[in-house]
């Protein structure tokens, strides 16, 4: 696969503007951080439900309450995982989530039989996969970023004693922003070096990735991880961050591509040139996040 330059000019452009609006909702406090991933949140919603309709056209007779309940109620969960990090005139929105959850918990599915002409449970479904698949992901990094995962632990021994003393090193502020580079870094790597030597394809779903590409991602994407890890006397929690993101943003991507061949779109949507959608810029993340989750939640505690 040659390096097409023109592509990638347009791809780095226009990262640079993308990086700078991600980079002030990442460095500056949790308040812009889920404001971005608010933002975030509602356009990956927007996209799947297009390609949903695509793919199963029933699911365009969803009520409108239905279309738009969903959103609420994913995002609803993402003020829950705030953990009372957050407040507004004095009220925790953690608290303020958890009723809008419970109140559409049970008015969404009386709206589904009042105002839906035929009950179809494959919209259900579509909806709830929609859930899983974007609205626990985005609140569960809410939730490593607000530290709320480390705040009522005590002490462990073992291997979680080992890491305990790097919790003021890498605690909830730094979760986040360790996997999203990790994803950034695999992705440019992975394509550079398919551009130069990838041979091999490496599924039918994504002709242009190649093994060699995604073998040279990860472990360039490891090895800088890991020397900056050295640097903070923390390199074990940088290297298998970095090794669990990257390998599950690669079953991300993989993911998204097989919704979108399936559709028959080349990409989720149009708000970044040369990238597309915003599924198509956050489908590794969306895979990453329970994955690194899982693991802070089993180890870093």
């Amino acid at each position: 696969m040659a390096m097409n330059w023109g592509v990638f000019r347009t791809r780095a452009l226009t990262a640079l503007l993308f990086v700078a609006v991600m980079s002030a909702g990442l460095f500056t406090n949790l308040q812009l951080f889920f404001l971005l991933f608010t933002i975030i949140h509602f356009g990956c919603w927007y996209e799947y439900q297009k390609l949903m309709v695509i793919l199963y056209p029933q699911y365009e007779t969803i009520s409108s309450f239905h279309r738009y309940g969903v959103r609420i109620a994913g995002w609803a969960g993402m003020l829950l995982a705030t953990s009372d990090q957050i407040a507004l005139w004095n009220i925790s929105l953690a608290a303020v989530g958890f009723w809008i959850l419970l109140l559409f918990a049970f008015i969404l599915p009386i709206a589904e039989i009042l105002f839906t002409k035929e009950l179809n449970a494959k919209n259900a479904l579509v909806s709830l996969i929609g859930l899983v698949y974007i609205s626990l992901s985005f609140s569960l990094i809410i939730h490593l970023r607000s530290g709320a995962i480390w705040l009522s632990d005590q002490p462990g021994d073992g291997l979680n004693s080992f890491f305990d003393s790097f919790t003021a090193v890498i605690g909830g502020f730094y979760i986040p922003i360790m996997m999203i580079a990790s994803i950034w870094m695999n992705d440019t790597f992975a394509y550079i070096v398919g551009s130069f030597i990838g041979k091999t394809p490496l599924s039918a779903i994504s002709p242009k990735k190649t093994w060699e590409g995604t073998i040279g991602g990860v472990l360039l994407c490891v090895g800088i991880m890991t020397y900056v890890g050295f640097t903070q006397h923390a390199w074990p929690d940088y290297l298998l961050i970095a090794l669990i993101s990257s390998i599950a943003g690669t079953f991300g991507d993989l993911f998204e591509s097989k919704l979108k061949r399936m559709a028959g779109v080349k990409d989720s949507g149009h708000f970044m040139p040369g990238h597309g959608g915003f599924l198509d810029r956050f489908d590794s993340l969306l895979f990453a996040i329970p994955c690194v989750w899982l693991y802070v939640f089993l180890f870093m505690r």
